[in-house]
């Protein structure tokens, strides 16, 4: 089994259900007393968020990249980012190792298509709906993004930040998810995108008319996949 490379921490609520999922996904494929082998690297999201809001997305790079650095020279046989929002320094993470880096929207690409699904709206943080660094990367897969209108993104984003990062968990919080998401389906989305770890928190597949995209259990799938097939993905 390949030792898995995990960049957490954003929020470690979050990082908490990757760890838990892909213990889980060890256990159910090879059974028994089976479990993961993994290394989590978590940094300091107060540090990370500031960042974000202050638009100094470069110098969260470096602090991901010398994660990912650090996991490599620690034996990681690849490297996952357990964020969506952080992925638009994707890049500059992968660029600083040597070793494969699991891309999560490559993951979530994957599972849409297999779905036949060609029309997605995507729920995330406001930073990841109001740029195009994820969208674009299922674009250039064939796939038509939609996302909130701007009202419906800060609330969508305002519900990750003061609740779910900090583990509240609010019925009231699901029923605005669940009307945004029927808001998607209106407008034509066939599928919808969980593009954030956190959302996972607070709804799922029972909260959609059509199939939901949870982006970090697609994500800790393939990273399973990946740790025990002795063909690793390419970098």
């Amino acid at each position: 089994m390949k030792l898995i490379g995990m960049i957490g921490g954003m929020s470690w609520e979050s990082t908490a259900l990757y760890y838990q999922l892909v213990n889980q996904l060890v256990r159910d494929r090879e059974g028994g007393l089976h479990s993961a082998r993994c290394i989590v690297y978590s940094v300091d999201f107060a540090v990370i968020e500031q960042m974000q809001v202050q638009g100094r997305w470069d110098e969260a790079g470096v602090i991901l990249a010398d994660a990912a650095k650090a996991l490599e020279g620690a034996g990681a046989d690849f490297v996952m980012l357990c964020t969506n929002t952080m992925h638009k320094v994707a890049a500059q993470v992968q660029e600083s190792i040597s070793i494969p880096f699991l891309h999560l929207a490559d993951t979530t690409a994957n599972a849409a298509l297999s779905a036949g699904t060609d029309v997605l709206g995507f729920l995330g943080t406001d930073f990841s709906m109001s740029d195009t660094f994820y969208r674009d990367k299922l674009t250039e897969r064939g796939l038509k993004v939609i996302v909130p209108d701007e009202p419906e993104r800060k609330l969508v984003h305002n519900i990750i930040y003061s609740e779910l990062c900090v583990g509240i968990i609010r019925e009231e919080s699901r029923e605005v998810y669940r009307r945004i998401i029927r808001n998607l389906v209106a407008e034509g989305a066939q599928g919808i995108i969980l593009g954030c770890t956190e959302i996972e928190l607070l709804v799922g597949q029972e909260d959609s008319p059509v199939p939901v995209f949870p982006t970090t259990r697609l994500h800790c799938e393939a990273a399973v996949d990946h740790a025990l097939d002795d063909a690793l993905v390419a970098r």
